[in-house]
């Protein structure tokens, strides 16, 4: 199954480069042209088996603007026009094929987090989720997707997204990975185009994702909580 998931992963990332390198073009000139510094944003993200590695983004951020939360908000002042169309429409995460091609990332996996979450608030249940690749999309991060804007606090989106998101996105992306086969990750990614085009279109209210039901089932009879909330490094 990993050799036909990566042999898969290359095939779908190079083919995908080719075809929407008009839109990477676009995207590159737009940041440029739009906000002063470099296009590509470095982000520091944890992969498989804990480890940090770096992932490519199209910056949507003014340079300079502090460090702030590591969440950003749904109003975040901090993005640029051009960048809230590039992340609205996930144009922004397309440099995430060359992770995909080298290796750092798949396709389909659960959506890898920033250090500082992981540290703080992954319990043992949901280091689970670090047990595959990250991935460019995953039931989890189509959840986060069509559904953020309706949790997110933007006085303070980390504690909001701690608590009332994260917990529902690592539910589901563990059923992903208790799931995983190749026909899962097509259908994800059909899932996923077909939610970035209905957005594109306006459309902004989603129906829970179907495995929403098993994710809350895995939530309740856990023997830990998915989220570390009350542990020394956590929300006070």
């Amino acid at each position: 199954m990993a050799m036909v998931k990566r042999i898969f992963d290359v095939i779908v990332s190079g083919f995908a480069m080719i075809v929407l390198s008009p839109v990477v073009v676009l995207a590159y000139f737009g940041v440029r042209l739009t906000s002063s510094g470099p296009a590509i944003y470095l982000a520091l993200r944890v992969g498989r088996g804990g480890d940090v590695f770096t992932m490519h983004k199209f910056r949507t951020m003014h340079v300079g603007s502090g460090s702030g939360s590591v969440i950003t908000g749904t109003n975040d002042s901090r993005v640029f026009f051009v960048g809230r169309i590039l992340r609205a429409l996930k144009i922004d995460e397309l440099p995430q094929l060359y992770d995909v091609l080298m290796g750092k990332m798949s396709i389909i996996g659960p959506r890898p987090e920033d250090p500082k979450i992981v540290a703080q608030y992954y319990s043992p249940l949901s280091r689970e989720t670090l047990s595959v690749a990250p991935g460019l999309s995953s039931p989890g991060s189509i959840y986060y997707y069509t559904h953020s804007h309706l949790h997110l606090d933007d006085n303070d989106p980390e504690r909001s997204y701690v608590e009332k998101l994260l917990p529902i996105k690592l539910a589901l992306d563990l059923v992903y990975v208790r799931r995983a086969s190749l026909w899962y990750d097509v259908t994800i990614i059909l899932k996923t185009v077909g939610t970035i085009l209905l957005i594109g279109l306006g459309k902004r209210q989603f129906s829970e994702p179907p495995e929403l039901a098993e994710a809350r089932k895995l939530m309740e009879n856990a023997d830990s909580p998915l989220v570390m909330l009350n542990s020394p490094q956590g929300l006070s």
